[in-house]
């Protein structure tokens, strides 16, 4: 399963938010470090896809898929410099595939922010600093270890992770991110192993109160994140975290009327789950029967054996092929069989590459 980490200075809201993803009893308290031991919770990824394959093969149970959420406690300035429990907390951000970062936009002056002000843009800039001077320490221990060998055109690998090293240097001197680099796929699995944390894909998740989440569009300060985060590549979702923890607590039905009183089509978490799934590179494909209907999770990019192996092992490693149907095309014609006298079921072999609500069924023998 892959991992978003939840990151933030301290008192920005991000362990209320945690509370609302999980529903659980992390620590959300008004001063810096409340939360120590990072926290994980596993959310569903909501898809009324999985409902109605549920419902068309009449199945006895439903398994939605996940994403893996860890509350990573406040960072704070010299956190690289092991300020607060700086070198703690990086050591988990580094543990997670993508990270979300939870920038605060409410003010309150009954919450103390730990840098005196509200100002989302400045606090995005010192976390920033905080992972690039984290990344350029690593660089620059490692750098004149190789570098001899790599000069002296001994070992490939080592020249190559030796170039990529040097350009990283430069781009982290002047406090561009990894993940901002034009790096070659050569050049990223040169430094796979280093698990950079400036490299890590990014979400900002804006934290407005319950009045600011119906007026986002003549919010100065939400355009200008927004600004941000087209030119860093990076998502941008507005959440009141203090609606959610109230959503959090209500079921299903009352949450429902709620949202609808707030004029919310969707919750900001649900937002959030699917962005961060999405972020991570991640499709859905479906297997569905009378026992169950699932949901899977796999790497846009995947073939249809390495799709079977998530499933078991043994399915990859046997795959003779693969029985797929388009989501859209089962619901077009009403029914598998439906869509199989209209030609739409295929019959997929080794190279195909899986797509986002393919129904799948595989064949193989070991």
């Amino acid at each position: 399963m892959l991992k978003a980490g939840i990151v933030g200075l301290p008192n920005v809201g991000k362990s209320t938010l945690f509370n609302a993803i999980t529903k659980s009893a992390a620590l959300a308290a008004n001063y810096p470090f409340a939360t120590i031991d990072p926290n994980v919770g596993v959310v569903t990824l909501k898809d009324k896809r999985l409902d109605v394959l549920a419902t068309m093969y009449k199945s006895g149970k439903i398994v939605p898929t996940t994403v893996e959420f860890t509350d990573i406690a406040g960072l704070v300035k010299g956190a690289s410099k092991g300020e607060g429990l700086g070198n703690q907390f990086l050591s988990h951000i580094r543990e997670v595939d993508t990270i979300c970062q939870v920038v605060r936009l409410f003010k309150d002056e009954n919450i103390i922010h730990v840098e005196g002000s509200v100002d989302p843009l400045r606090d995005i800039d010192i976390i920033q600093l905080e992972l690039n001077i984290a990344d350029y320490d690593t660089v620059m221990k490692r750098i004149p270890k190789i570098e001899k060998k790599a000069k002296s055109g001994g070992n490939s690998d080592e020249k190559a992770e030796y170039e990529v090293l040097v350009k990283i240097k430069t781009a982290l001197e002047e406090n561009t991110p990894i993940r901002l680099m034009d790096l070659s796929l050569e050049e990223r699995s040169a430094i796979k192993s280093y698990n950079f944390l400036s490299s890590k894909a990014m979400v900002y998740i804006a934290n407005v109160s319950e009045t600011e989440i119906m007026t986002l569009d003549t919010n100065p300060i939400y355009q200008k994140l927004i600004e941000k985060g087209e030119h860093e590549d990076a998502d941008v979702v507005a959440i009141s975290a203090q609606i959610e923890a109230e959503l959090a607590q209500l079921t299903d039905e009352d949450r429902a009327l709620f949202m609808e009183e707030l004029g919310l089509e969707e919750s900001g978490l649900d937002q959030l789950v699917r962005t961060t799934y999405h972020r991570l590179g991640l499709e859905t494909y479906f297997t569905a029967g009378p026992m169950e209907a699932r949901a899977w999770t796999f790497k846009k990019g995947m073939t249809a054996p390495q799709c079977a192996g998530i499933i078991h092992t043994d399915f990859e490693r046997g795959f003779i092929k693969a029985e797929t149907v388009a989501y859209d095309d089962l619901v077009k014609y009403g029914s598998y069989m439906g869509a199989k006298e209209a030609g739409r079921v295929r019959q997929e072999g080794k190279d195909y590459l899986v797509k986002d609500g393919d129904v799948m069924l595989f064949k193989f023998n070991v």
